[in-house]
């Protein structure tokens, strides 16, 4: 897929002792721990033949036997024991007043965050939220429809019960945006607002299906898009409505194709980790960015107006999936330049650190223009983000919500949540164990009337292990590891054996039930780093050994066959512990610990530093099961430090913000996760390849 650098490991070590100042008599030299610079050496050490086999199995032009190849590598993945799968979204009980399904429905991409036509109801008189009885029969008519049945009507079905559609929602957020521009970022908490606010190419309905949005559809073929004889170009006609606003709502200009080229310029440009989507995938998209291309020479056309076109590299069978996800979003060149912006890797990354650029930055909505659904009035960290509609909307008809709120909450008082989401303040909550809000609805009679769980999705949480960790201190979050120990813990992460206890010392269903209660604990479970239901092959498929997969043999069963050739010993699908192992993690520690003192490098229990934030009582749980779930297992190897953050702020720069892999400050992060963008193993599997996103988690890139 991507046109990726492969390694081969240098001799130099990955930690070194540096002597502080002349040696003196009678005085042991001092040590100091070292981060290995050599980023490239590290990750070869710890992922250099997952690095191979993943860009082996890219190359393959037949979808089947790259599905098999890529299985063969998250197997080898999963067995370097640099992460481990935790959680999936959803699996626990909630309360709400949003009706099931009326969101985009879709296993990747960030549609599933657009909110415009999603459906809610006002606080009943006699009925607070809708009921389990009503939720499940909405939900059927929902699988229904989605099978060919009737069309699914949510709103007649709610008034006929005597609700009254809502038209405000709110909700709560503890990470505000860190930027308007959409393009210019691959994180969650941006792209979850800001989705409302520009529209693409296109877009998933209720029912799963991919619909055109700014694309127009064609009568003949209904489809958003044609495609050329040889497969490698794709035309798409444009609306000729769709406008940009700016955030007073005052038309700007109309959406043109040429939007569609400067988004995918600036996106290139400004490589905030959606470059990696499209290299290799869209012609000279790569040798743009390496100079090896003029931006003329790369795929993407304004044939007219409202003609655009992509040419790719190859054929690629699920590249429409790709389509909704922020690399293709669109955006007006004349205001972006107006704004201080420039097109070119070179110059935007000389005007873009002047003072002088100020294109979607967070502080003020003007510095963006808008042809999504809404427009944003205050976003205010720590306070609350606003949304109204756009009236120049093309599809305003069909928008639900006169505002969309989201107010901060620190998670530092979930009982006062709770009061609010009761009194019709928000829309909906989660009823945890760790919060108290599980008991507090149990005791007040709601879970029963009300309760649902929610449903589990494709993103997948993981547990990872930092092998070059370079930050100790940030703001309030300080590690107590001295210089030794330091030195000591990055030898035994370094370890597979080390790591290899951790895993299996990781009970997940004791941890999990922390959260969701027992009943639930293993409905969230995923053990591996795909969805095991991703995909399926279509034709009975054999791999380079021979060996054959029946046609309509699932993802995750291929993988389950690869991790049982290299003797792992663990179940991958979902709904089961499938790494736990008391006994394996011991015999792992123990030989690790031998390894290590062999080498002179066991200087007693390995110290582990995990951060939290202890505001809030999930997270302050969450941490203390871990210690003790860890410990409980393998105390006489490790101990698990907390390390308490001060503000969400300083929890967040540790781990989920932390700009590199030398700036995570922690030794085990299970703070983070992925989700799918397009329809394809190698959305996953890219993130741990030679400079992935996903990699900085291990202190690498």
């Amino acid at each position: 897929m991507k046109n990726r650098k492969l390694f081969v490991l240098a001799a130099t070590a990955l930690v070194s002792l540096a002597a502080c100042g002349p040696e003196k008599e009678d005085k042991p030299e001092e040590v100091k721990y070292v981060r290995n610079a050599d980023e490239d050496a590290v990750y070869q050490s710890i992922l250099g033949d997952y690095a191979e086999m993943v860009e082996a199995a890219g190359k393959i032009k037949d979808d089947n036997q790259r599905f098999v190849a890529y299985a063969e590598a998250e197997a080898k993945l999963l067995d370097s024991a640099v992460i481990v799968p935790t959680t999936t979204q959803g699996g626990n009980y909630a309360m709400t007043r949003v009706a099931p399904r009326t969101i985009p429905y879709a296993k990747w991409g960030n549609d599933e965050d657009r909110l415009a036509k999603m459906v809610a109801v006002k606080k009943h008189a006699t009925k607070e939220f809708i009921s389990s009885e009503e939720r499940a029969e909405m939900i059927s008519k929902w699988e229904a429809a989605r099978a060919g049945g009737d069309a699914y009507d949510p709103k007649a079905y709610l008034t006929g019960k005597g609700y009254e559609i809502a038209d405000t929602y709110a909700t709560t957020y503890t990470t505000a945006p860190a930027t308007l521009d959409i393009v210019n970022t691959s994180e969650q908490a941006d792209t979850e607002v800001l989705v409302n606010c520009v529209n693409g190419l296109l877009q998933y309905d209720n029912l799963g299906q991919l619909r055109g949005d700014i694309a127009v559809e064609d009568p003949e073929t209904h489809l958003p898009y044609s495609v050329s004889a040889d497969g490698k170009t794709y035309t798409f006609k444009l609306r000729e409505d769709a406008k940009w606003v700016t955030a007073d709502k005052t038309e700007y200009a109309s959406v043109v194709a040429d939007d569609f080229v400067a988004g995918f310029q600036h996106m290139l440009d400004a490589a905030a980790g959606l470059e990696f989507l499209v290299q290799g995938v869209v012609k000279n998209a790569d040798e743009y960015l390496n100079g090896e291309a003029t931006w003329d020479q790369v795929g993407v056309k304004a044939v007219d107006a409202h003609t655009f076109t992509i040419e790719l590299c190859e054929p690629e069978s699920f590249f429409p999936t790709r389509l909704t996800y922020s690399c293709f979003m669109p955006m007006n060149r004349q205001f972006f330049l107006s704004k201080g912006g420039a097109f070119g890797v070179e110059e935007f990354a000389a005007e873009s650190a002047k003072d002088s650029y100020v294109y979607g930055n967070v502080a003020d909505a003007s510095n963006m223009v808008y042809n999504g659904a809404y427009v944003p009035g205050n976003i205010v960290e720590k306070s609350e983000i606003s949304l109204t509609p756009n009236p120049s909307y093309h599809d305003k008809d069909n928008v639900n919500f006169t505002s969309l709120k989201w107010v901060y909450d620190a998670g530092d008082n979930p009982t006062g949540l709770y009061d609010a989401v009761v009194a019709g303040t928000y829309a909906g909550v989660g009823l945890g164990v760790a919060s108290g809000l599980l008991k507090k609805a149990q005791e007040d009679g709601r879970f029963a009337k009300y309760n649902y769980v929610t449903d589990t999705t494709t993103t997948t949480y993981l547990c990872a292990f930092n092998v070059n960790r370079g930050t100790f201190e940030t703001g309030s979050v300080v590690s107590t590891q001295t210089e030794v120990e330091k030195i000591a813990t990055n030898k035994a992460m370094n370890n597979i054996k080390f790591r290899k206890a951790l895993i299996h010392a990781f009970n997940q269903e004791s941890y999990n039930a922390i959260s969701v209660g027992p009943e639930l604990a293993k409905m969230s479970l995923r053990n591996m780093y795909t969805h095991p239901e991703f995909l399926s092959v279509s034709a009975a498929t054999a791999d380079a050994k021979g060996h054959s997969f029946p046609a309509g043999t699932q993802y995750g069963d291929m993988v389950q066959y690869y991790t049982d050739q290299l003797n792992m010993g663990i179940d991958v699908h979902d709904g089961v512990d499938g790494w736990f192992n008391a006994t394996k993690a011991k015999q792992f520690a123990a030989e690790a610990k031998a390894e290590l003192e062999a080498a002179g490098d066991w200087k007693g229990k390995v110290k582990l530093d995990v951060t939290y934030y202890s505001a809030s009582a999930s997270q302050l749980a969450n941490a203390n099961g871990f210690k003790r779930i860890i410990e409980e297992t393998l105390g006489d190897y490790v101990e698990v430090k907390l390390n308490d953050a001060a503000t969400t702020a300083d929890f967040y720069a540790c781990g989920y913000r932390a700009s590199s892999g030398e700036a995570g400050n922690y030794d085990i992060f299970y703070g983070s996760g992925w989700g799918p963008d397009f329809g394809d193993p190698i959305t996953y599997l890219d993130t741990f390849a030679p400079y992935g996103y996903m990699c900085k988690l291990n202190g690498v890139y």
